[in-house]
């Protein structure tokens, strides 16, 4: 996975475009970085099977299998659909050193990756914003 700074994305939009196709919210979190806050989220508790997209481009980028309940007040999964589907981007913000989660057709910011998952399933977790997503049932 390449970073942010290394990556021509697929689907480019000025900041006009993406103030127009995306809510005030998800254009906060996707665009500017920022988050949610915890509990708060459409999906933190979902627990439908589908597939989970980028909200900016409609990626697809994570499976509901993978979704776990990490009591973080945000959802949480183990991987993602395949490798390509995400971009890693080291994020030294807020006063941490933290692994960005970023879109890897648009790069959008979805959320941030820890080391504290699951064992059984790798011990990552996938910590993503809800308004940084849609869900397709299925």
């Amino acid at each position: 996975m390449k970073s942010k700074d290394e990556k021509a994305y697929e689907v480019q939009k000025n900041e006009e475009e993406w103030k127009e196709k995306l809510d005030a919210d998800s254009y906060h979190v996707l665009r500017k970085k920022g988050t949610e806050r915890p509990f708060t989220g459409k999906y933190n508790l979902n627990k439908e099977t589908g597939i989970y997209e980028c909200k900016a481009c409609g990626n697809e980028i994570f499976h509901s299998s993978a979704k776990y309940d990490s009591g973080c007040g945000w959802p949480s999964f183990t991987e993602p659909v395949r490798p390509e589907a995400i971009d890693v981007h080291m994020d030294y913000s807020a006063f941490m050193v933290r692994e960005e989660i970023l879109c890897g057709k648009c790069g959008g910011h979805l959320g941030h990756r820890f080391p504290d998952g699951p064992k059984a399933k790798g011990g990552i977790r996938y910590c993503i914003n809800s308004v940084s997503m849609d869900f397709k049932e299925g």
